[in-house]
């Protein structure tokens, strides 16, 4: 996993980042793990308008990237802003758990282990006002799990989608959240505005104790909270509030979505609300159930697993299969 730290506006970011990779012989589109097609494109210049109005700093970005990789802005643009709209594949699990000692969320990102070594962690320091924050991709200037300043911490998976519109994506979601958001409340408040492009959970945590997962997708959007009897909430790659069920696609494959669901909230379920670090950890290295124990040979694996623990202002991160390494308190990140 690479480890950066940006400073700077958006566009000073993503030039330097690309000029950086560019003289380290890295260049980004050959990397891309999709076809660029003409559909990419048409549906990433449908999107732009939106970005235009509601988050223009991340095109802003994305013109420095390309700038600095000396590369095609559109192309970029196709491959980012397409992204989870038109997957190849949906994979991940996410919790967050709460109670008087802790308020967790945990994630495991399942993608190809053949572009594990191109992961990244990178740290945000805004000059331009955004919040600072910390987060992990399979990709570039897209986020798929993060906290930021205040303790706002996210963590996304995909939905297959039925339908797609001119929207947000799931990893532009994250990069709105974490760079304008400070609590789980004003998420929920920002999502509803927003046009969503794609299909996805979006798992929610603050520093206050407030935690929900946000389902949504071009057509509708729905929050789970948690309750008395359960203070948890889960999210794998199927939808489970009752008005986004008819939502989606069970056909596809998702990576046995269903099973992992399962586990975690058997798990939690069973902790009875005694979730402490070790737990926390256990269950995202699979002790628990199923969970990140793929077979590589099939081109699936957990290819980081991180834990957030906001009540501590901690984070753990295994960087790899979390059945397999160990998790490392990253301190180079301060919360509030």
């Amino acid at each position: 996993m690479y480890h950066e730290r940006f400073r700077g506006a958006h566009y000073e970011i993503g030039y330097r980042y690309g000029a950086s990779l560019r003289k380290h012989g890295q260049r980004l589109l050959e990397h891309v793990p999709f076809p660029v097609t003409q559909e990419r494109r048409n549906f990433a210049q449908a999107c732009i308008p939106v970005y235009q109005e509601l988050f223009p700093e991340i095109l802003e970005e994305i013109r420095g990237l390309a700038d600095g990789q000396h590369c095609d802005c559109g192309e970029l643009q196709a491959v980012l802003l397409s992204m989870y709209a038109i997957p190849p594949a949906c994979g991940c699990s996410c919790f967050a758990a709460v109670n008087d000692a802790h308020i967790f969320l945990g994630r495991n990102s399942d993608f190809l282990p053949a572009l594990e070594k191109l992961n990244t962690n990178a740290i945000y320091k805004f000059t331009n006002g955004a919040y600072s924050f910390t987060g992990n991709t399979t990709a570039f200037i897209e986020v798929e799990d993060g906290v930021n300043e205040y303790g706002l911490a996210a963590g996304l998976t995909s939905v297959y989608p039925i339908a797609v519109k001119p929207g947000f994506n799931a990893g532009m979601l994250l990069r709105f959240f974490l760079e304008k958001c400070r609590t789980v409340g004003e998420a929920v408040r920002s999502i509803r505005r927003l046009p969503i492009g794609s299909a996805q959970t979006v798992t929610v945590a603050d520093a206050g104790g407030n935690i929900a997962v946000i389902e949504c997708n071009a057509k509708k959007t729905a929050v789970i909270y948690p309750s008395r009897e359960h203070p948890f909430v889960c999210a794998t790659n199927v939808f489970h509030a009752e008005e986004m069920l008819a939502l989606q696609d069970l056909a596809v494959d998702n990576c046995r979505s269903e099973q992992r669901y399962r586990t975690l909230t058997r798990a939690l379920d069973g902790a009875g609300g005694r979730v402490d670090p070790s737990f926390a950890k256990g269950l995202l290295s699979g002790k628990n159930g199923f969970l990140c124990q793929y077979d590589r040979a099939d081109g699936t694996d957990t290819v980081w697993s991180v834990l957030y623990d906001l009540k501590e202002k901690a984070i753990y991160r295994a960087e790899g299969n979390p059945g397999r390494k160990k998790f490392v308190k990253d301190e180079r990140f301060s919360i509030r």
